[in-house]
């Protein structure tokens, strides 16, 4: 297996904005790998990021029974759908929100993947970043990290790059995703004050006489 991508907290953020984005507002992301609307058993999504940086990402997919095919093994069109998000992912983690539209996806079947309650890794990498096009490569791996499927996936982004020059530069979210962001922070906020003075509560009528 590829060696795993040391995480830088900026990409690995904004990397995980764009995989919300994906999970919320497409349909195939979201019914393929969950948002919350088709998780697993225990109620997380599917599919976790592990790592990123610039130019690379990793992330990981608890296989389920619709992404397998007839014969109960990973679909190949499964397959190919993670590289093309991972395609995607990859461009993100160069600092685009919007991460342009597909001129072409190779993929070459190496193996059978795995089967519903396996778990897969998916590493894909952005080789290169033009003016037009951005070019991307997708290594996809078994839990017993043998390689199963390789594929590479190109990108037209010049409209994408216009619009995150529009939104402020790289690595900057939509104002809605920002403000989406700071609203879930806030709450995570909440919750621990709450949660702390609860905690000192408890604590002091535990130290009570009597008790």
């Amino acid at each position: 297996m590829n060696t795993i991508p040391r995480v830088s907290p900026r990409h690995f953020n904004f990397v995980k904005s764009v995989l919300g984005s994906f999970q919320k507002e497409s349909g195939l992301e979201r019914t393929l790998f969950g948002d919350g609307a088709r998780p697993r058993k225990d109620g997380k999504s599917t599919l976790v990021l592990t790592a990123a940086r610039e130019g690379s990402v990793r992330f990981t997919v608890d296989l389920q029974g619709r992404h397998t095919n007839r014969l109960n093994i990973l679909h190949g069109g499964v397959i190919a759908s993670l590289v093309d998000f991972g395609g995607s992912l990859a461009v993100a983690s160069k600092g685009l929100f919007s991460t342009g539209v597909s001129t072409d996806i190779n993929v070459s079947y190496l193996g059978s993947g795995g089967k519903a309650g396996d778990k897969i890794t998916v590493s894909a990498r952005c080789d290169k970043v033009g003016g037009t096009l951005a070019f991307t490569t997708v290594h996809i791996y078994s839990g017993k990290g043998e390689l199963v499927a390789r594929g590479s996936h190109t990108k037209w982004i010049k409209a994408a790059q216009e619009t995150q020059t529009f939104i402020g530069g790289p690595f900057k979210l939509p104002g809605h995703v920002q403000a989406e962001l700071d609203k879930l922070e806030a709450s995570r906020a909440a919750n621990l004050a709450e949660g702390a003075a609860a905690d000192a509560v408890h604590g002091c009528r535990a130290s009570e006489p009597g008790r």
